[in-house]
């Protein structure tokens, strides 16, 4: 045998090798797919299990996230941030404690 002959080509080997192959091929692009579709409704899902207020919007930024991404990205974030939650932060941080009085 020399390196450059093939050791299974023209025997049924080499159709159960392709065969095989090819399985493993389509196997991979499926679950490559499958992947994909679950990371890209991750917003939903969220927004499902937590019973959010604006599950319709992200439904539908996740849906044109497919075309713009960006857009998925907003899904992601309103589906992970308590909106409510945030502003009342937000505006916590911004009053005054009622009971101390600074000195200029």
């Amino acid at each position: 045998m020399s390196l450059i002959s093939s050791p299974f080509v023209g025997t049924s080997a080499d159709l159960v090798l392709h065969g095989v192959a090819a399985v493993v091929m389509v196997a991979t692009v499926a679950g490559a797919l499958y992947g994909f579709w679950r990371l890209h409704e991750l917003p939903i899902s969220k927004a499902h299990s937590r019973a959010h207020n604006q599950t319709g919007l992200i439904t539908v930024l996740t849906w044109i996230g497919f075309v713009w991404h960006w857009v998925w990205v907003l899904a992601v974030i309103v589906a992970f941030v308590d909106g409510d939650k945030a502003l009342r932060h937000i505006r916590d941080l911004w009053r005054e404690p009622t009971g101390e009085k600074h000195d200029a």
